[in-house]
């Protein structure tokens, strides 16, 4: 199948089923009252991820990554009425792009690295844990919040000392 049949055959399925999604609720009204908008995100990057299956580009996972992950975050504080998290969450973002390196390379796209996708996401945990514990994200840290500084630190060092192969 070539490249046009399959982004035509990938936008069909993606429109019957954003069709089918509005049609019911056309039908069941109190459905919108289950789908809160941050879910719609990650639908997107649900879509986006289907989409790099279907017309066979395993880099699509990047995005869909970032895109899904986003709406995971934005989940969490629309539910829970944390907007502040944001001064810390922002730092999972590498994270989800390093997940979507590791499944883009699962999937075949030889240029991506599972390892560099790994290290990518220990880089991204560890921002987390220091701007959350110094945003007072840890707050049943109490005093002893600069362990998870420690604990990046050895993570780093780890990183550092683990060889790096060559392609």
């Amino acid at each position: 199948m070539n490249e046009t049949r399959r982004n035509t055959l990938a936008i069909g399925i993606l429109l019957i089923l954003l069709g089918g999604f509005f049609l019911a609720q056309i039908f069941w009204p109190g459905l919108s009252n289950l789908v809160e908008w941050p879910m719609i995100i990650i639908a997107v990057g649900a879509g986006l991820f289907l989409l790099g299956l279907i017309i066979r580009a395993p880099g699509m996972s990047i995005p869909a990554a970032v895109v899904a992950g986003i709406g995971g975050i934005l989940y969490y504080q629309n539910r829970s009425g944390e907007w502040g998290s944001w001064s810390y969450m922002w730092a999972l973002i590498p994270g989800f792009v390093g997940l979507g390196m590791v499944v883009g390379s699962l999937l075949g796209a030889k240029e991506l690295k599972v390892a560099d996708g790994i290290r990518q996401m220990v880089v991204s945990l560890v921002l987390f844990l220091i701007f959350g514990a110094f945003f007072g994200g840890f707050r049943g840290l109490g005093q002893y919040w600069p362990v998870l500084l420690i604990g990046a630190g050895v993570i780093l060092l780890i990183l550092y000392f683990i060889p790096k192969r060559n392609s």
